[in-house]
């Protein structure tokens, strides 16, 4: 596969990431969350997003798909993703003043089939 190609493939994967990111913080929104931030970086990796749910400070891994082929977004969140977003969590509070009732780590699948709205699932208190 050439670099151009490689290249192109991965400019529509962080289209379709944003897209979902989007799409996620969209429907929180909607549901009555509060965006605190989006793709915060450390050296520990990213959280795509923080937000407030009341008083509970919640970390959110999106995960976006066109198919669900390999099986439905939220399943790529395993034990391992979890362990790392509690970390992220841990950093993202030690680097800001808040200090919530309560942290939790919520999975957001979008599913984007080409054909209407995307699919969303909210999945709440993972790991």
């Amino acid at each position: 596969m050439s670099e151009t190609t490689e290249q192109a493939r991965a400019a529509r994967g962080r289209s379709l990431g944003e897209y979902g990111e989007a799409c996620a913080a969209r429907h929180l929104v909607d549901g009555g969350m509060v965006v605190l931030d989006r793709n915060w970086r450390c050296d520990l990796g990213e959280i795509d997003l923080v937000l407030r749910d009341g008083r509970v400070l919640v970390v959110c891994e999106v995960k976006t798909r066109t198919s669900a082929r390999f099986g439905h977004p939220v399943e790529a969140v395993g034990e391992q993703k979890a362990r790392r977003l509690r970390r992220l969590a841990a950093r993202w509070l030690a680097e800001h003043p808040l200090r919530p009732a309560e942290v939790r780590l919520d999975v957001v699948g979008v599913l984007v089939t080409g054909s209407g709205a995307p699919e969303i699932e909210h999945v709440q208190g993972v790991g």
